[in-house]
């Protein structure tokens, strides 16, 4: 028996914008460096290795993100439980939607996230850090 898929991605990210927060590249590049704001970046490691990173955005893989903010969790980062602005980005700001609305949810706020992702930060001239270099294979 094929299975019958009810909602979409697509529904599922649409909806979550309409919950949370979605920042212009512009804006979210104005808050980096900012002592009050944490841009948490949920992309896969392999991502920030072939892609390079935001300088000073806080790494927590998607497949982590409920377990590292829940306090009661034994894999909790005090990160998470701090006064600050949350703002989360992916690549192009579909999990990222996902991920804030999933935040707001367990009762982390403020939250948002970067409509574009880090795409539209690198394309915009935002500050990125360059992927370290593979070292050979010996």
């Amino acid at each position: 028996m094929t299975q019958t898929i009810t909602t979409s991605a697509k529904a599922l990210v649409e909806a979550a914008e309409r919950e949370v927060e979605t920042l212009s590249i512009e804006d979210a590049i104005k808050l980096h460096g900012r002592d009050d704001t944490v841009l948490v970046d949920i992309r896969d490691i392999r991502e920030l290795q072939r892609e390079g990173k935001v300088p000073g955005a806080f790494h927590c893989p998607r497949g982590m993100l409920e377990f590292w903010i829940d306090p009661a969790s034994s894999y909790h980062k005090p990160q998470f439980a701090q006064d600050k602005r949350y703002v989360f980005f992916c690549a192009g700001g579909l999990r990222s939607a996902l991920a804030a609305q999933v935040a707001q949810r367990m009762g982390l706020k403020p939250v948002a996230h970067i409509r574009g992702g880090f795409g539209a930060w690198k394309n915009a001239g935002g500050p990125v850090e360059a992927p370290e270099p593979s070292k050979p294979k010996a």
